[in-house]
């Protein structure tokens, strides 16, 4: 989970006492007597940590707590010679609260305040405060968990939630209740459910500050939703240029939003108005000229990121432009993919970017919505641990001993469907064995400060000597921003390997560390494969195949992505992806990079399946069969061969059938008769009789035809024989007597004629039989206890009438049958009384 480790550690001699002695800094030079907010709630703080070991400090942007609540606690007896480690949510952060603290004690970082971070830590033998980024904490806890020579835990800007902050303050509880009970824990922040916390930290004391902010004046501006955000929020930026005096911050979801919206801007805005872009992935040079107040007379608009909306002070700015968005990430776990997602901020985050303008002064806010909406949004930041891979944390967890993370103290706990998918993903590096438990590999990955998959492709790269590409590649990888912004990751990894600057150099120096801590005794870097080939060791999940349209791919784990079509990735016909962003149906590739076949058929030999995949073709009817080598949902290659006489092959062509229509199949007068007998019985006396509807039938035909069509290859080869067979085999065989009893196929009429019976009308089972053939029938036929309907025909088979009581008819329209027929048809019998009359098939001999 965590991904940075300490950098230049120097392990500290001094352990926690109950003797106070004084810093030397601070009888230098005392705290400063220029009044901030949280002054006022430091004696109660105190008298908090001193009575017990945990605490809560809920105060408002802008009261002090990050620089002074460290320096005070400093001077408090029960720390004794201990250091206090301030976390910090990011780098940027870290650095600014460092310098901070440094310049208040007349020092530089490194001294009493130092700073540890995954690049530039500074730390020396006199440092009591440590700085130091969430991720770094949870290595430092990890490696040393009685946290030898630590007095306090605090945990600055606790509300931003990340998974890294959660994990820390969790094993520090773990650390304090079984080894460490002197151990201090502060939980501070800005916006956060203090009671929630404290009922966490075992009903911790909650100390409240009530902060200090100028008046902030929030205007409105609703944005039409069909207008791109980096439009709007460019003008907005304009209008409020022209509306305040100050500098700008403006709050955009991410690098790409923000790189649009300064490109708009330029040529807009005068010479006195400096144009700053702020973000994670910038150095910290280009992070500092963010953070600098504007020059006399200059004004500035900082375009920033989620990163500016708590822990630092930008000097000069009293104007806020909120588009009230926000990148966030989102683990699918059945993908093992993170994905970046755009969505509206929460109000605890919004209400803290609007604190910003009334950091210094009186300021003025713009939101980009109607103000109706903000009660709407979220009211705080989900927690990433609810929403993230936590493939990281189950590692960590198995170092720390414990193999269901469930069982620590976390506010949220760690949703089981990704756990479990995490434990899969980690069984499959062979990282933790089936009990959760760390294996030789896992502790080779804890080893490295990196997320499991990337520490695996460097640790499988070392065992043939390519250590030192993957180990680049990974950095390139984790620290954003280096080695450029290109799709293609083997692009970025020479452009950092080109790259003379500092950040470059101290990542180099890091990597070369990883290389060196994977390599097993005595290897030597002798190979620098491909990045492709490199990377799918750790995405063997999302070896991608073009799917034929340009930038189009389909990963080995089904989800889809593309490329702009511009690009040379896009011509590739396989590639390895390492980030995506976007709806399933409209993913973009951020960062891949090419792989051959061989590199495939090589790395995957053992995961590559022969499958014989078998279709119906619509327009031939008939079956169609190949082989294919796969790699989870990508084929690698195919060829044509005999469709199999199996039944998985039947079952195709039974689904290819229903997809033509049921009327397609050989149905003679004898198979339609039969079915429309059972759905006769069926209607009169229930379920017993089986459901042989056309919708029936076709949603269950791979069961009822499948069995008979073993061998057929086609809709050609299946004969009336086949569906018969298939369809008697839906009649119990208890039914199957009782069908011809009770739904006779035929009726004997007194002329001796076995007469066929129509089951299939909608109005009764239908007797289609001449008029003389009944003469002498006194009673009217049935199938059972329904009556025939019958229709009654002339010697040439037309319909005379239509009766269900025969002996009805006899008495009456008789007659006037009789006077019509006899005209017509003058050689046939149409007696006055046909009851009288002897039944005939024949006409009257000739002369009678």
């Amino acid at each position: 989970m965590a991904s940075e480790r300490p950098a230049d550690t120097v392990a500290a001699s001094a352990t926690p006492s109950s003797a106070p002695r004084p810093n030397d800094a601070l009888a230098r030079s005392p705290l400063p007597h220029s009044s901030l907010p949280i002054d006022a709630a430091l004696p109660d703080l105190r008298a908090a940590l001193a009575r017990s070991n945990a605490a809560v400090l809920v105060a408002p942007p802008g009261a002090g707590k990050t620089t002074r609540v460290p320096l005070d606690l400093l001077q408090a007896s029960w720390l004794g010679t201990a250091k206090i480690i301030l976390l910090e949510p990011r780098r940027l952060a870290a650095r600014a609260a460092a310098e901070r603290m440094a310049g208040t004690l007349g020092e530089r970082v490194g001294d009493t305040i130092g700073l540890r971070v995954r690049l530039g830590s500074k730390i020396s033998s006199r440092t009591r405060i440590e700085v130091v980024t969430e991720g770094v904490f949870g290595r430092m806890i990890l490696d040393d968990p009685e946290l030898s020579g630590v007095g306090a835990v605090l945990f600055d800007e606790f509300h931003e939630r990340s998974l890294d902050a959660d994990f820390g303050l969790a094993l520090a509880l773990d650390a304090q209740a079984a080894l460490r009970d002197d151990l201090r824990i502060l939980v501070m922040s800005a916006t956060l459910d203090g009671a929630r916390v404290a009922r966490l930290l075992g009903d911790a004391p909650v100390v409240a500050s009530d902060g200090r902010a100028f008046p902030v004046e929030t205007r409105y501006a609703d944005r039409d939703p069909n207008r791109r955000i980096e439009d709007a929020m460019a003008d907005a930026i304009l209008r409020a240029l022209r509306a305040d005096p100050g500098s700008v911050l403006a709050f955009l979801p991410g690098q790409g939003e923000i790189r649009r919206v300064a490109t708009s801007l330029e040529g807009r805005v005068g010479p006195e108005v400096a144009i700053a872009p702020l973000y994670g992935a910038l150095t910290p040079a280009e992070q500092d000229r963010a953070v600098a107040r504007a020059g006399p007379g200059a004004r500035k608009v900082v375009l920033a990121t989620s990163i500016a909306e708590t822990s630092l002070t930008i000097e000069g700015v009293r104007i806020v432009v909120d588009s009230g968005l926000a990148r966030v990430p989102v683990y699918e776990p059945g993908l093992g993919l993170t994905r970046l997602v755009t969505a509206r901020a929460s109000r605890a985050s919004v209400d803290q970017r609007r604190g910003r303008a009334g950091r210094t002064e009186p300021g003025v806010c713009w939101r980009l919505w109607a103000e109706a909406g903000t009660s709407a949004l979220e009211p705080f930041t989900r927690p990433e641990i609810v929403s993230a891979d936590l493939a990281g944390l189950v590692l960590d967890c198995a170092e720390w001993g414990v193999t269901d993370p469930g069982t620590l103290a976390f506010l949220d706990p760690p949703p089981a469907p990704a756990l479990k998918e995490a434990r899969a993903m980690l069984r499959d590096l062979d990282a933790i064995d089936a009990d959760g438990r760390l294996t030789e590999t896992g502790r080779r990955l804890r080893a490295l400060p990196l997320p499991p998959r990337l520490a695996r492709m460097v640790v499988a790269a070392a065992d043939f000597g390519a250590a030192t590409a993957a180990a680049d590649l990974a950095a390139v990888l984790v620290e954003r921003g280096l080695g450029g912004d290109a799709v293609d990751l083997a692009d970025r990894v020479e452009r950092y390997r080109r790259d003379r600057g500092q950040r470059a150099a101290d990542m180099r120096r890091m990597a070369q560390g990883w290389a060196r801590s994977a390599s097993p005794s005595g290897t030597r870097a002798t190979s620098d494969p491909a990045a492709g080939a490199l990377l799918a060791l750790a995405y063997p999940d999302r070896v991608a195949k073009a799917r034929g349209r340009d930038g189009e791919f389909v990963m080995a784990n089904g989800r889809a992505g593309r490329l702009d079509p511009a690009s040379p990735l896009a011509r590739e016909p396989f590639l390895v992806v390492a980030d995506v962003v976007g709806a399933a149906g409209n993913a973009r590739i951020l960062a891949a990079a090419a792989i051959d076949l061989d590199a495939i058929e090589a790395a995957f030999a053992d995961r590559i399946e022969g499958v014989t995949q078998v279709t119906f073709d619509g327009a031939a009817r008939a079956l169609r069969a190949r082989s294919l080598r796969r790699l989870g949902a990508i084929t690698l290659g195919e060829r044509t061969r005999p469709v199999p006489a199996d039944l998985d092959s039947a079952r195709v062509l039974a689904r290819g059938i229903a997809s033509l229509g049921l009327e397609r199949l050989p149905w003679t007068p004898a198979l339609t008769q039969w079915r429309a007998r059972i759905a006769f019985l069926r209607a009169a006396e229930g379920g017993d009789w089986p459901d042989l509807a056309d919708a029936t039938l076709t949603e269950t035909i791979e069961d009822w035809l499948a069995p008979a069509l073993v061998g057929r290859l086609g809709l050609d080869a299946v004969s009336a024989a086949d569906l018969g067979e298939a369809l008697h085999e839906l009649l119990p065989w208890p039914l199957r007597a009782r069908l011809d009893t009770q739904a006779p196929t035929h009726v004997e009429v007194p002329t001796g004629s076995r007469i066929p019976i129509d089951y299939e009308t909608e109005g009764g089972p239908v007797l289609a039989v001449r008029v003389q053939e009944l003469f002498g029938l006194a009673t009217h036929p049935t199938v059972g206890r329904v009556p025939l309907v019958l229709h009654l025909l002339s010697p040439g088979h037309r319909p005379v009438q239509i009766t269900r009581d025969l002996p009805g008819f006899w008495r009456g329209s008789w007659s006037a049958v009789r006077t019509e027929m006899r005209g017509r048809y003058p050689r046939h019998p149409w007696p006055e009384n046909p009851l009288e009359a002897p039944p005939t098939r024949r006409a009257k001999p000739r002369g009678t």
